[in-house]
């Protein structure tokens, strides 16, 4: 199809700038490279140290538990929590399923009412419809043209007694999409006078900028390896131990492994793997931060400022450093992804990329289909360089402003037609 765009999509005859290799990685929303110092955590317990963390009576298990409780502290130690608040699963959809599944089977008795919003990730929303479906009650909240959800709003849908009681609200920290960082600490707060438990998927956050279960009252938290340049396939839930203390139902059963919250053998070389990710997020990240958000806003203003017609979408004031979501309106997103195929980038979150459906995240912003359909996100990681995000706008600017020359729409409003008063004939 590009190649009928009159879009060059071969390379092997272009001189590439000096450290550019293709294809280049910019989807580090959607999963990151495994760091080499990771994976020099995990080589031994993927050989030598391959004994059962749950195998009390020899040195075998004994060195794999001792591998998997240093794991619980270093993940502890960057969020602000005691390693026994740490259970570990096949990663963060598994942990939401634990967290909204766990607290509504325990908490029916006083409630039957859960709190969400629409632009969660479908990890949340299809385990809250599941829960519907058995009987419970789910309010999703809209959000603003910003992305951020309105306190507002939260206040007035909580319910505070009778059968239809709130237990959970269950809000992101930071949005796979768009990045816009939510207001945590205040949702967690008025959560914790109304006495309702707060669940937060903070997969986009954990890692990328400071986070503390504390201080942002949050009580059960959802974090994944394959996010922070650990492996992927493992994953955590923190759950909270006191003020209040917060007990789950299991959802997995068997030998009563993690405290009963979570049985099946552990992924030990995995959860090795997360900790010592967790550990390296603790020492840069606030390095790291700096340098992806000087990068984003350079691949911003090049983009910005030879090319028309582009908008970015979320709040950028409360905003994720490596995140970027722009519209490139008169273009397709299908055709500008084929037209750049030695990038990777996304349009749309990668567990729904594979419909052709606008996203729900953008349409939830107020976006028409159109706009929706142009949207690119571009997730800048540790391993993105300066040279790299050069290449990426250039490819990015000619192949826009080529489609563009295809397009009448763009060609209409550049005469300074108002597409919104031309009435199409339907066919």
């Amino acid at each position: 199809m590009a190649e009928t765009l009159g879009i060059n999509v071969t390379q092997s005859h272009q001189t590439l700038p000096e450290g550019v290799k293709l294809p280049i990685y910019m989807d580090n929303h959607a999963t990151t490279p495994l760091d080499p110092r990771v994976l020099k955590a995990m080589m031994p317990y993927l050989t030598g140290i391959f004994g059962n963390a749950a195998s009390r009576n020899h040195s075998f298990g004994w060195e794999a538990e001792q591998g998997v409780e240093k794991a619980r502290e270093q993940i502890a130690r960057l969020i602000g929590a005691t390693a026994k608040e740490i259970v570990f699963t096949s990663g963060a959809t598994e942990s939401t399923n634990l967290a909204l599944k766990g607290v509504a089977e325990m908490y029916k008795e006083r409630g039957n009412h859960i709190i969400t919003q629409v632009t969660e990730h479908k990890a949340t929303l299809d385990t809250c419809k599941r829960l519907e479906k058995s009987g419970f009650r789910v309010t999703f909240l809209p959000v603003q043209a910003d992305g951020l959800v309105d306190i507002e709003d939260l206040k007035n849908a909580i319910i505070t007694e009778g059968p239809d009681k709130t237990i959970l609200v269950s809000i992101m920290y930071a949005n796979n999409e768009i990045g816009v960082i939510q207001p945590v600490q205040a949702i967690g707060k008025l959560c914790h006078e109304k006495g309702i438990i707060f669940h937060c998927d903070a997969v986009q956050a954990v890692g990328k900028i400071p986070v503390n279960v504390l201080t942002d009252n949050i009580d059960l938290m959802s974090i994944s390896g394959h996010k922070i340049y650990g492996p992927k396939g493992v994953g955590a839930l923190y759950v909270r131990r006191r003020n209040p203390r917060v007990q789950l139902a299991e959802q997995i059963n068997g030998g009563g492994h993690e405290r009963g919250m979570r049985s099946g053998t552990l992924n030990v070389p995995g959860i090795v793997g997360l900790g010592a990710a967790c550990e390296i997020c603790q020492n840069e990240m606030a390095a790291e931060a700096v340098r992806e958000l000087e990068l984003r806003d350079y691949l911003r203003a090049k983009l910005e400022k030879a090319l028309d017609y582009v908008q970015v979408n979320g709040n950028m004031e409360h905003h994720l450093p490596g995140n970027l979501n722009m519209s490139f309106v008169y273009v397709e997103g299908e055709s500008l992804l084929m037209g750049i195929n030695d990038i990777a980038v996304s349009s749309g979150s990668a567990c729904t990329s594979a419909t052709l459906e606008p996203s729900y995240v953008l349409k939830a912003l107020g976006l028409g289909d159109d706009v929706a359909h142009s949207s690119i996100r571009f997730g800048l990681g540790r391993f993105n360089t300066k040279a790299e995000v050069d290449y990426v706008s250039d490819k990015i600017i000619n192949v826009v402003q080529h489609l563009r020359d295809l397009s009448p729409l763009y060609e209409m409003v550049k005469e300074g037609i108002d597409l919104s008063k031309i009435e199409w004939a339907a066919h």
